[in-house]
């Protein structure tokens, strides 16, 4: 009996093992059938998926990460600012 995996004969692999003869009989009692070689799906080359081209020049984005920061940084500044200038006076 030859034993498959699914696209590769397993016989070498399961002989190997050492099964015991209890394992033998397992395998006889729970074996379904025999695995027709004619319909498994023959492999396919993989095709990485398509991405974006690369932008190198990353100055404006990198300016607006910037101004992000930096705009409400300098408005919670100014807001404190005001505080402590009102509240002095």
């Amino acid at each position: 009996m030859k034993f498959s995996c699914l696209q590769q004969d397993a016989t070498d692999d399961f002989e190997d093992v050492g099964h015991s003869e209890s394992a033998r009989e397992m395998m006889e009692q729970y074996c379904v059938g025999e695995i027709d070689p004619t319909t498994i799906p023959k492999k396919t080359k993989y095709t990485p998926p398509k991405q974006p081209h690369y932008n190198q020049d990353k100055t404006s984005e990198f300016i607006i990460k910037i101004l992000q920061f930096l705009v409400p940084l300098a408005i919670l500044g100014l807001a404190v600012g005001i505080r402590i200038y009102t509240k002095s006076a």
